[in-house]
């Protein structure tokens, strides 16, 4: 008779997967490559312009955020992965936005000193907002900010920047759209006008409407209600009603943008996110991702390096959305791989052990190798060299290594060459100029 008690003791039980939490997500090997192609690419054209590297912490103080962003904005009111330390009671929140940060550290550490700078900086945004195509709770994002220029040049260099980062990436068919907002002042008497206005239409206001109006009423011109989309165009426009020194410093910018060749649209109704935002902002839309369709925005935020504790400084920055850009470059089939430029196959126990020192020999000579490890059949290993996608097979059985001799075979179609037997010397010689 079958004891099933003691059967079912002895039966182990399965431990559960843990999964990772909804909106955070894995970047696997497969994308990784692109990924490469993307931050290199950018890191190279931010190079050319002269924007230096920053580094900033994830974790602020959220009174930063509260401060700069906004109170009554959408990230502060509800996005925000916020909470008190437990050993000191401090106020914190993982950055939901980058400039904040940035210049937190230009006020802190007095960058500016000697001059105006350059900065960028690169890494992950939390917010905690639906999940849908484009729009994590956990994503990245390259920043630019330039602090001490109060010229539209400077705001025009960096939408310049973002055209050739598109045309180095492989990206077409995006559409600039820039407006001005004005300063403060021209915002507040708009303002009023806009309230009255909106509060003529009340009957289409649909509640988060009603919920800014009084609070934030140009972000309900931003709107994508399709019930309000006709009532807001018709809506009084800030850019009718700039004062001489905004609308020239508007003006200025739309001729270097048409000196450079860079096509845009005046949107009256752009007016970004975040309260920190005065004059010039810009937005680069696609319509191939559905409604997360801005890949990078920005704009001038003249009033906050004083702000947050500094000196009066004019600056300007943008934020790009790097998976929505990953997005669009796989809808435009750019493709990168990691593929080494050498496997190491190696057959017998003489020549497992010779093969470690071998590929070092590879790699000292700036060769990318993988060296099978694991033994297995010549068969088998000539099997994993060709799902690698390798240039090269360098092949070490034992016979090899009596005659200290390697056996080199091209294995992609594109590889010029003739398999050959040679010195391990003659080896990296050829394969240094194959892969030149």
């Amino acid at each position: 008779m079958v004891d099933h008690s003691t059967k079912n003791m002895q039966t182990k039980t399965k431990i559960s997967k843990f999964q990772s939490i909804k909106g955070f997500y894995d970047i696997l090997p497969e994308a990784t490559p692109l990924w490469f192609k993307l931050e290199d690419t950018a890191r190279r054209v931010l190079g050319q312009y002269g924007y230096k590297n920053i580094r900033m912490p994830l974790v602020e103080s959220t009174d930063l955020f509260v401060r700069s962003v906004g109170e009554h904005t959408d990230i502060v009111e509800k996005e925000m992965y916020a909470w008190e330390d437990a050993l000191n009671g401090d106020k914190l929140t993982l950055r939901p936005e980058g400039t904040a940060g940035c210049v937190r550290a230009v006020v802190e550490s007095n960058l500016t000193y000697n001059g105006p700078v350059r900065l960028w900086y690169s890494g992950a945004m939390f917010r905690h907002e639906n999940v849908q195509k484009g729009r994590q709770r956990q994503f990245h994002q390259i920043g630019v900010e330039a602090f001490g220029f109060d010229s539209p040049q400077v705001d025009a260099e960096q939408i310049v920047l973002l055209a050739r980062l598109w045309r180095e990436l492989g990206i077409a068919d995006v559409e600039l759209q820039i407006n001005s907002i004005g300063d403060a002042h021209e915002r507040l008497e708009y303002r009023k006008v806009l309230i009255a206005y909106f509060e003529q239409h009340a009957d289409l206001l649909d509640e988060d409407a009603k919920r800014r109006l009084h609070t934030n009423p140009l972000r309900i011109l931003d709107t994508k209600n399709p019930r309000m989309q006709a009532m807001c165009e018709a809506a009084p426009k800030l850019i009718d009603s700039l004062g001489d020194e905004t609308r020239a410093h508007f003006d200025g910018l739309c001729k270097l943008l048409d000196a450079a060749g860079v096509a845009y649209i005046v949107n009256a109704r752009l007016v970004r996110g975040l309260d920190y935002y005065n004059r010039t902002v810009f937005e680069w839309v696609t319509t191939k991702l559905g409604a997360q369709g801005t890949i990078a925005g920005g704009g001038r935020y003249d009033a906050l390096v004083e702000r947050l504790g500094g000196d009066a400084t004019p600056a300007c920055g943008f934020g790009i959305g790097l998976e929505r850009v990953f997005l669009l470059m796989q809808e435009y089939g750019v493709t990168a791989d990691d593929a080494p430029d050498v496997y190491l196959v190696n057959v017998g126990e003489q020549a497992e052990q010779v093969a470690f020192s071998i590929a070092e020999q590879l790699r000292n000579a700036d060769i990318q190798v993988i060296l099978h490890a694991g033994g297995g059949s010549f068969k088998s290993q000539m099997k994993k060299a060709d799902r690698s996608q390798a240039k090269f097979a360098l092949i070490i059985g034992d016979d090899e290594v009596a005659n200290k001799q390697v056996t080199l075979k091209p294995m992609l179609a594109t590889v010029k060459g003739e398999q050959q037997q040679c010195s391990i010397e003659q080896a990296i010689e050829n394969l240094t100029a194959a892969l030149a």
